[in-house]
């Protein structure tokens, strides 16, 4: 049996390793259009940044490792340009075709322009591949630049905007919602915000931006601009195949990671996956998921029966050493759910007071009518990917309010108060009842 993956970065290469190791027989080919695979694309702002130093440090695995150490051929270079299911087939961009028996669609994510005029041009910038970095770390280098504009304050519009100022640029963001880190949250904005301004970079929330001109973008000087306004599944060519979508526009998929054509999987930033508090399909492109979705494609493109419960959204950002995390809703989102949400804000200590440790601010956001957790937030230079773990993995157990405030959490000066802050605000919340 043939198995083809289309797409050789996280989904589609842990969908073809998952595969090989259950079915040593399989004939596995994984079809990349770029000419890398298997790299760490979280860590391209570092690579912008200077603190990974060459681009080959981001790079995992080579083809040469997969076809020596796993058995699977891995083509590069190889774009996949039409796909006839009633033929079992992918025709490539050379014009070769590839049969299949099953088939894995990894396809990804592409950086979502949002119809700005402009983008083509030298000093505008995307941070989303390898060659993007290493692009955008050359005219670093080259042209010197002074001001920058990043166009999105979500994760990687505000992951740019930290590396270009450490770089000495003086840099600017702009985001066309109300608020930061696509969460919906007041709060989190103004902490964001202030984080930014103490390191001399501007956040300006409600801009929307409709081209990019020659040395000026919505009226603000710039002699670069990074690109950062969100994702777009690539899911056209599929599309015309006959593979479904669903409301979001990625690839709809049941919890096996199968879409409605038999035989062929989804994965990664392609495709939906259930949201574990809402219970409905959402679409949130995460390396995390991309990983473990793409695993369980693979497993059951070979022949298994495992399957993909679902995810609350979980992520975490840092901003000049200031780490911002969260999982779940926020009271705006949950109530956009249909919820009937109630929440409590704290600050507190990430250590004992007397070993100096920073401050923690925690939110938790929960049901009126169930007291069930429904989402939080984690902002702090200590602590921040712990206490954001802990939530949720709450929120996966569907734990109430009173079960989160009894949890059995370490307690050691050096590490953590003997009240934990994200007790605290449990406590907190409990009271708003």
């Amino acid at each position: 049996m043939a198995l083809v993956v289309i797409g050789g970065v996280a989904a589609g290469l842990s969908a073809a390793a998952r595969a090989r190791r259950l079915d040593p027989r399989l004939e596995i080919v994984v079809l990349e259009k770029g000419p890398v695979i298997s790299y760490g694309a979280c860590g391209l702002p570092y690579l912008v940044e200077g603190r990974v130093r060459r681009p080959e440090e981001l790079i995992v695995y080579t083809p040469e490792y997969f076809r020596k150490e796993r058995h699977i051929e891995v083509r590069t270079g190889a774009r996949v340009v039409s796909m006839a299911h009633s033929r079992r087939e992918v025709v490539l961009e050379s014009g070769a075709r590839v049969r299949y028996d099953r088939l894995v669609l990894a396809t990804g994510a592409r950086c979502d322009t949002l119809g700005i005029a402009g983008t083509d041009q030298p000093h505008v910038f995307t941070l989303h591949t390898l060659e993007d970095a290493t692009r955008m770390r050359r005219f670093l280098a080259e042209s010197r630049p002074r001001r920058a504009v990043v166009i999105g304050a979500g994760y990687i519009g505000v992951e740019a905007a930290d590396a270009l100022r450490r770089n000495g640029l003086r840099v600017t963001v702009l985001e066309r919602s109300p608020n930061a880190l696509l969460r919906d949250d007041p709060q989190i904005t103004l902490a964001v915000r202030r984080v930014l301004e103490e390191h001399g970079v501007e956040l300006r929330c409600g801009v929307a931006v409709e081209s990019i001109e020659p040395g000026r973008v919505a009226g603000v000087p710039c002699d670069m601009v990074v690109l950062a306004g969100g994702f777009k599944p690539n899911v056209e060519l599929v599309a015309e195949a006959g593979v479904e979508l669903g409301r979001s526009g990625a690839i709809r998929t049941s919890d096996r990671m199968e879409t409605n054509l038999p035989g062929v999987y989804a994965a990664g930033d392609c495709a939906e996956v259930t949201h574990l508090v809402s219970g409905s399909a959402t679409y949130i492109p995460l390396g995390t998921t991309a990983n473990k979705t793409g695993r369980v494609a693979g497993a059951n493109a070979a022949g298994g029966r495992e399957r993909f419960a679902g995810i609350v959204g979980t992520s975490i950002v840092g901003i000049f050493g200031t780490g911002f995390a969260t999982t779940g809703f926020s009271t705006e989102q949950a109530r956009a759910q249909g919820f009937s949400p109630v929440a409590a804000r704290v600050e507190g200590h990430s250590r004992a007071r007397y070993f100096q440790g920073g401050k923690t601010t925690v939110e938790l956001v929960a049901d009126r009518a169930t007291r069930r957790l429904l989402g939080g937030s984690v902002i702090g230079e200590e602590g921040a990917a712990g206490r954001i773990n802990v939530i949720a993995t709450a929120l996966g157990a569907r734990l109430t309010v009173d079960e989160f405030e009894q949890l059995d959490l370490a307690y050691a000066p050096p590490f953590a108060p003997v009240w934990d802050p994200l007790l605290i605000a449990a406590q907190q919340l409990r009271n708003r009842w």
